[in-house]
C-alpha cells in the first residue's frame, strides 16, 4: 500500500465498528509496543469491541525485558492505564519465570506488576533453554529450585486475583454468545461474555450464534453457571 494509504489499527476498528448486523467485534493480543492512546480511546467509546485484550507482559523487570530484547519497559507498559480507561475490561497476560538473569528484586517487580494490574487470568511459564537461542549462551542460568519457588508463588498469586476478579459479576444478568452444547452436560450450553469469560446455562443447539441474556448465578473460579432469562 501507498503511505497515504495505510490507516492505523485503532482506525480500522473504528470503521469495523460502523458495519451495521456486526454484534461483536473480538481481536487476537495486543503487543505492548503498538498499544496505543487512540487504540484504547476508539475500545473505550465503542460497545461493539470486546472487553477483553490480552496483553503479553513477560516480567515486571525492564531490565529482564531488555535481556529479553523487548521493545517497552515496565514504565511503558500501559495495563493500569487501561484499568482506569475502561474499569470493565478484563485483561490476560503471558509471564515467564525464571529468565537467565532474573534476581529475586526482578521476580518482584514481576509480582508488583501482578499486584497493581489485578489480571484476569495470566499464561504462566518457566524459562526453557533453547538451544541456539542468545538466552541459552547467557550467564546466570537459574537454578531450577529457586525458578519452581518463584513460580509457585506467582501462580498462587495469579489463581487468588482470578478468582476475586472473575466473581464481580456474579448476580448480574449480562450478555452472553452462546458457542456450542456443553460438552459435559448436553442440556447445557457454553458462551462468552464480551470480557471473554466463559458461561455455562441450559439451553439447547438453537441458541447456538444467539446473543442471550443469562443471569450469574454462581462463580466457579474461571467460569459461571448461569440462568437464562427469558
Amino acid at each position: 500500500l501507498e503511505e497515504e494509504d495505510r490507516i492505523t489499527f485503532a482506525e480500522l476498528l473504528r470503521k469495523v465498528n460502523e458495519i451495521d448486523g456486526l454484534e461483536r467485534i473480538r481481536f487476537m493480543t495486543s503487543h505492548p509496543k503498538d498499544l496505543s492512546d487512540e487504540l484504547i480511546e476508539v475500545m473505550k467509546n465503542s460497545k461493539k469491541i470486546c472487553r477483553h485484550l490480552h496483553l503479553p507482559l513477560q516480567s515486571g523487570s525492564s531490565r529482564i525485558l531488555k535481556l529479553m530484547n523487548r521493545k517497552y519497559d515496565k514504565e511503558q507498559y500501559l495495563a493500569a492505564k487501561l484499568r482506569r480507561e475502561i474499569p470493565d475490561l478484563s485483561l490476560t497476560t503471558d509471564i515467564i519465570v525464571g529468565f537467565p538473569g532474573e534476581t529475586e528484586e526482578d521476580f518482584e517487580d514481576t509480582m508488583d506488576v501482578v499486584r497493581k494490574v489485578q489480571y484476569d487470568s495470566a499464561f504462566t511459564f518457566i524459562y526453557s533453554k533453547r538451544t541456539g537461542t542468545p538466552a541459552a549462551a547467557m550467564d546466570d542460568q537459574i537454578p531450577e529450585e529457586v525458578v519452581k519457588d518463584r513460580f509457585d508463588r506467582l501462580l498462587k498469586l495469579v489463581q487468588s486475583i482470578a478468582t476475586t476478579q472473575c466473581s464481580h459479576d456474579t448476580g448480574k444478568t449480562l450478555e452472553v454468545l452462546v458457542e456450542e452444547v456443553n460438552e459435559k452436560d448436553p442440556s447445557m450450553v457454553s458462551g462468552r461474555l464480551s470480557n471473554n469469560t466463559v458461561v455455562h446455562f441450559k439451553g439447547d443447539s438453537s441458541l447456538i450464534g444467539t446473543i442471550c441474556k443469562v443471569k450469574m448465578i454462581e462463580s466457579k473460579g474461571f467460569y459461571y453457571l448461569g440462568e437464562l432469562v427469558e
